[in-house]
């Protein structure tokens, strides 16, 4: 399981025209899964997405995560994110998961994730989207499990 988080101002997802998902100050995540992800790999991602300290503190610090500051969390499935690009120049899928395993996990994730956070928006798995947003830093990070 791969996440990419983008540190944002705000962030928006569309879908056919239609605002699905937006927040504000938060994090931006976007999610790919692997064939052989299972809840455990989603449940130690998304303590990681929440946890990793990736705003300032009152210092000036990259010391407070997701949790600490109560920024909004958009998580965007995406299954290019786990993409083999270490050879030739077309992009190869065989890690990735099936659409239907990973939906299944992407909609574990989201459940979870509402559990845990009280802020959280989404897009729409499988639809093409339109992601807005505004990268403050920039700060991006690659996470895996």
């Amino acid at each position: 399981m791969r996440g990419l988080i983008q540190r944002v101002q705000f962030a928006s997802v569309v879908v056919d025209g239609e605002t699905v998902g937006e927040i504000q100050e938060g994090l931006l995540l976007f999610l790919g899964v692997e064939k052989d992800d299972d809840q455990a790999k989603v449940n130690k991602l998304l303590e990681k997405v929440l946890k990793y300290r990736v705003f300032s503190d009152e210092n000036g610090k990259m010391n407070l995560g997701l949790k600490d500051t109560d920024g909004g969390l958009l998580i965007v499935s995406q299954f290019t994110l786990v993409a083999d690009t270490r050879k030739g120049l077309r992009p190869g899928f065989s890690s990735g998961a099936t659409p239907e395993h990973g939906e299944k996990m992407y909609d574990y994730f989201v459940s979870r994730a509402r559990e845990l956070h009280p802020d959280i928006a989404t897009g729409r798995f499988g639809a093409d989207m339109k992601v807005s947003l505004l990268n403050d830093g920039p700060v991006t990070f690659n996470l895996e499990v």
